[in-house]
Parts: structure tokens; C-alpha cells; sequence
């Protein structure tokens, strides 16, 4: 496979009468599987980039081969070159200077070998990809129905504009977008995260595709909203034929999901085979420790010895008998009027010096907006934070935050050092030589090379940057820190170094720590106690495995009940149960 320049997106066709021509039907349910066959055949693929003056290989001597309606899934940490054998698919690394060798297949077209024409009608029409971050992905100026309706037309220019939108409504009604007909005229930003993944794989299934090829498409969601997306996945490939090659860090994600397995490290399969087979009986180390890195939400947590006698060893510390953290009937209102939300609403709760109090909940449920204000990044429209007995006014140093993206919250023209040395530098009780080494002890806390001050944040991995922000939290040496989705992107092993780095520095400082996710179980094994949230509210807070283990509200039981299992045949019988359930309560 050689190289060639990636072709550019074919602008939409002119008017044509209206057609209903079969290049731009929508799947619909109980059409009939393709014949079988192998839709999709990797031989011996190999991808190298250019990094300085040599090359990295990404992926070497990969080969697998997807039938007709199976599902493949391909797992491994960050840099296995999963997601690169996903691109080279579609031929998306045209263009980029990547070096290809071996085959790639896909319903027959040789993607390598394949003109720019021929690229052009496979991608969308045959082979469609439904990528992991959909803001990224869609247009923000033009509305979702318009960008599907584009798609359509670039394969079939016989298609008119009326026709195309009308099939753009269909296929939003399809994969569940409510009332599809006045949502297709909506853009992006107006979507909440699930729904526009939703509109994703409607843009993917828009020309009736073979293949649908999605890298990491539940990440960043809520484990309901996550069930009931790959429940959408499972149905669209039983009931269309659809080949699914599903790209995931999450093992619990593939198990319930497809139907044979690749692991992958270094760009090399190191095991594969039926997906019970591999998660059931793992024949090799690194897939055994995958495994072993995945918190189970059913494992009561392993519990340190107490850390609370640490509580306000800080130097910035005072020792109180009252909760160090105090939220008294918070609400926070955005907009005014008709268009105002409540997001938070009449919240009260207590973190004690030196706990863990998980938050958990659905996208929107309110748990990041609580955070923000128990950091004062928000002020409440209504109601008290107390920290240490008293009015919290403003931001101070010894209440931190660690957020969800530290590439977003780190500056990519400053070091990484200079990021952290920021708190240091606006206390002013420090000289320039004092601050710099103070860093350099902070960035060899967290388990970086001191050395790395002066590096920029895209010099890191996804995990790396995640330490620096670790660090620069402990820059003012606080009594508690909240740490929002700190490692919902992050594959299952560097997930585990996270959680055991929070956790040891919590033993070492005495830390107070509040963790916001969506991962029930991460916040199973960390947590001491836990508020589970909905729509502004918390409806139900404990000691952490009590309400794991007797949930006294149906929606905590509902959050738990769609939490990814490892075991396969668990996994079919809770995809039935939920899709029982939504039959149940259908319209008439």
C-alpha cells in the first residue's frame, strides 16, 4: 500500500427530480443480511510515521478478516495502534506522510491501491466511521439534518435537497433522536453528548453502509446513555447484516458488543479469539492484566489503611470537628426567563478531612456545575458553601480542581512546568529558583520526570497530562481537591495508575478528595461514600457499598443495572432485558 493525497468531500449535487433510488435508503429494521462473506480483509498491514528523522511503527504485520453482520472488536491501551488500524480502513492516512504496506480489503476494493474516486464512493457508501469525539466531527454552523442530507447527495447526485432531508429525518428517527423532524434542524451545540453521537451514526448508517467502523464511540458518555448506544449498534448490524469493527479501551464495552476480539499492544495482536474465550480464559500476561485493571462495580472497595489520621497534615491545614467541606441548599440557575435551566437545585452535603465523596450521575444530571461551585469556579444563585466552618467567597489555594481534559486546560504555548508553577508564582512568598524547584519535586511526585519542565503538553500522553494537572492541583498545598471525569479517557491501566496516584497522595498529604464520574465502578473502588445525582438533584447518598449493595432509589438501580459486565452471555441477557423493557413501555 502506498500513500496517496486525501481526497476532498465531494460538494453536494445539484437539484434533480425527486428519487428514491437505493443509494440513499435508510436501513430499515428486518432487511435482509447481505451474503456472507468477508467484507472486510486486513493481510500483513503495517503503517509507519515520520517522527524527526526516523519512523515510529504504529501497526505491524496486523491481519483479520469481518464477516457479514459479525462484529470485531479491537482492544488495547493508548499507542497499541488500535485506533491507526481503524483510519487505515477508510484510508484516512492518505496525505498525512504515513507509510502503509500490506492489504487492506474492503468489499472487495483494494483501499490501498484504490483511486481517489474510488476512496471517495467507498468512504460513507460502503465503509462509514463513527468517531469518538462528535463535536469534532460535525459542522457547528449548519444544522445536523443539513449535514446528513449532504452526505446523502455527495453518493447519490441524483438525489434532490427535498428528498435527502426527508431521508435525513428518517434516519435521525431511527437510530432515536426525539422528534427527529424538529431536531434535524438543530445544530450541534443545541444536542446533549448522547444525542450527538446518535446523529454520528446516523450520518453513518445515511447510504445504507456495509461496514461501520467506530473508534471508541461511547467514551466520554454516561453508562445509560453508553447502553444505549451500543444497543443501537447491536441492533443495526443484526438486522441489516452491517459489519462492526468497534474500537474500545473499555473491555466491558467489547464484551457485551462483539462477537470475536483482537488485543493489541505495541501494534501487534498479542491475542484474539471468541470475545468469551479471551475475557473468560485470557491466555496471555498483558490481556490478564487488562483485565486485572478493570474496577468491577460488584467488588466491594480495598480499603488503605485509615487516611483520615493524615487529615490536614498540610502545611496550608487546620484540624476541624466539623466537615471540611460544607454545601448548605446550593442551586445555580443559568439564563433568565423562559430559557432559564436549573442545574443545580437545593443541593445540600458534607466531605469530612481526609474522605472520598464520589458523584455520580447521567450527562446533565448537575454534577459538574456542584463541583465548580464547591471550588467557587461558580458562584450559587441560592444557598452556602462552607469551607472549614466558614463562608467560601472565592477561589482560595487550599480547594483545588484536576478537570477532565488537561488539554483544554493547560496552555499548549507554555512548558509544562511553567503551567504548574502558575499558583506558586501568584502567592509571590516565593523566589524564582525556589518555585522552579518546587516544580520539578511536584512533576517527580506525580511520577514524571522532573526533567520535563520545560516540555509542552502535546510532548505527553493522555495519561502524562493528566499527572501534570495532578500536579499543578498540589502547587498550593490544598486540603481538598475535586476531581471532575479525571480519568474517563484514559484506557483501563493508566486509569488504574491514576486512581492508585490520587489515592497514595491522599495518604501521603491527608487530602480530602471529591470525585465526579460516570464510571460507577471507579467510583466504587476509590469512594468512601457517594451522591447520586439526577436532574439537579441527589436523590440517594450513602456509605459507598451500602448503596451499591441496597440502592434505596430506582434510579440508582437503573445506573447500576447498566454498568458494562465482562461476561458475554451477562451482557446479551441485560441488552434483551433493556430492550424488553423499552417494547413494554412503547406508544400504543
Amino acid at each position: 500500500m502506498t500513500p496517496r493525497t486525501a481526497p476532498d468531500t465531494d460538494a453536494p449535487g445539484t437539484d434533480a427530480p425527486d428519487t428514491d433510488a437505493e443509494p440513499g435508503a435508510v436501513p430499515e429494521a428486518g432487511a435482509v443480511p447481505p451474503a456472507s462473506g468477508a467484507l472486510v480483509q486486513v493481510d500483513g498491514l503495517t503503517v509507519d510515521f515520520p517522527v524527526g528523522g526516523g519512523t515510529v511503527r504504529a501497526v505491524d504485520g496486523l491481519s483479520f478478516r469481518l464477516e457479514a453482520g459479525g462484529a470485531l472488536g479491537i482492544v488495547g491501551e493508548s499507542g497499541s495502534g488500535k485506533s491507526t488500524v481503524a483510519q487505515a480502513l477508510l484510508g484516512l492516512h492518505r496525505g498525512t506522510g504515513a507509510r502503509l504496506g500490506g492489504t487492506v480489503r474492503v468489499d472487495g476494493t483494494d483501499v490501498g491501491a484504490a483511486s481517489v474516486r474510488e476512496l471517495r464512493a467507498l468512504r460513507g457508501a460502503t465503509a462509514a466511521m463513527v468517531f469518538q469525539d462528535p463535536l469534532s466531527s460535525l459542522d457547528p454552523y449548519l444544522a445536523v439534518g443539513a449535514q446528513i442530507a449532504e452526505v446523502q447527495r455527495a453518493h447519490d447526485p441524483r438525489l434532490s435537497r427535498r428528498a435527502a432531508r426527508r431521508r435525513a429525518v428518517a434516519v435521525l428517527d431511527r437510530v432515536g433522536v426525539p422528534d427527529a423532524a424538529r431536531r434535524a434542524r438543530s445544530r450541534p451545540h443545541e444536542f446533549s453528548g448522547g444525542q450527538r453521537q446518535r446523529v454520528l451514526i446516523a450520518m453513518a448508517l445515511a447510504c445504507a453502509p456495509r461496514v461501520i467502523v467506530a473508534d471508541e464511540p461511547t467514551t466520554a458518555l454516561d453508562v445509560t446513555v453508553q447502553a444505549q448506544i451500543l444497543d443501537l449498534l447491536h441492533e443495526v448490524r443484526t438486522e441489516t447484516g452491517t459489519g462492526l469493527l468497534l474500537v474500545s479501551h473499555d473491555l466491558g464495552v467489547v464484551a457485551g458488543s462483539v462477537d470475536d476480539m483482537l488485543v493489541m499492544r505495541h501494534g501487534r495482536v498479542v491475542e484474539r479469539g471468541p470475545v468469551a474465550r479471551v475475557l473468560g480464559a485470557p491466555a496471555e500476561p498483558y490481556t490478564r492484566e487488562l483485565l486485572a485493571a478493570v474496577p468491577r462495580v460488584e467488588t466491594p472497595r480495598r480499603r488503605p489503611p485509615d487516611l483520615r489520621k493524615r487529615a490536614g497534615a498540610g502545611t496550608g491545614g487546620t484540624r476541624t470537628d466539623g466537615p471540611l467541606l460544607e454545601a448548605v441548599g446550593v442551586r445555580r440557575e443559568f439564563g433568565r426567563g423562559r430559557d432559564r435551566t436549573v442545574a443545580v437545585d437545593d443541593v445540600s452535603l458534607t466531605v469530612a478531612a481526609g474522605e472520598t465523596l464520589g458523584v455520580v450521575g447521567e450527562s446533565g444530571s448537575g454534577k459538574t456545575t456542584l463541583g465548580r461551585m464547591l471550588v467557587r469556579l461558580l458562584a450559587p444563585t441560592r444557598g452556602t458553601v462552607r469551607y472549614d466552618g466558614r463562608a467560601l467567597t472565592g477561589v482560595r489555594g487550599d480547594v483545588q480542581m484536576v478537570f477532565q481534559d488537561p488539554v483544554s486546560s493547560l496552555n499548549p504555548r507554555r512548558s509544562v512546568g511553567e503551567s504548574v508553577a502558575d499558583p506558586l508564582r501568584a502567592a509571590g512568598t516565593l523566589t524564582d529558583a525556589e518555585v522552579t524547584r518546587r516544580v520539578r519535586e511536584l512533576l517527580e511526585r506525580v511520577g514524571l520526570d522532573p526533567d520535563a519542565y520545560h516540555r509542552y503538553p502535546h510532548e505527553f500522553s493522555g495519561g502524562q497530562r493528566q499527572r501534570v494537572g495532578i500536579a499543578r492541583a498540589l502547587a498550593p498545598e490544598p486540603r481538598l481537591i475535586v476531581c471532575d471525569e479525571p480519568v474517563s479517557a484514559l484506557d483501563v491501566t493508566t486509569q488504574a495508575q491514576i486512581l492508585e496516584l490520587l489515592a497514595r497522595l491522599q495518604g501521603e498529604l491527608g487530602l480530602a478528595l471529591v470525585l465526579i464520574a460516570h464510571d460507577l465502578a471507579v467510583v466504587r473502588q476509590v469512594s468512601d461514600r457517594v451522591a447520586v445525582m439526577r436532574r439537579g438533584v441527589v436523590v440517594e447518598e450513602g456509605p459507598v457499598d451500602a448503596v451499591y449493595d441496597a440502592p434505596r432509589d430506582p434510579y440508582t438501580r437503573a445506573l447500576l443495572a447498566a454498568v458494562p459486565v465482562l461476561d458475554p452471555v451477562e451482557a446479551a441477557a441485560r441488552r434483551a432485558a433493556r430492550r424488553g423493557a423499552t417494547a413494554e413501555h412503547a406508544p400504543g
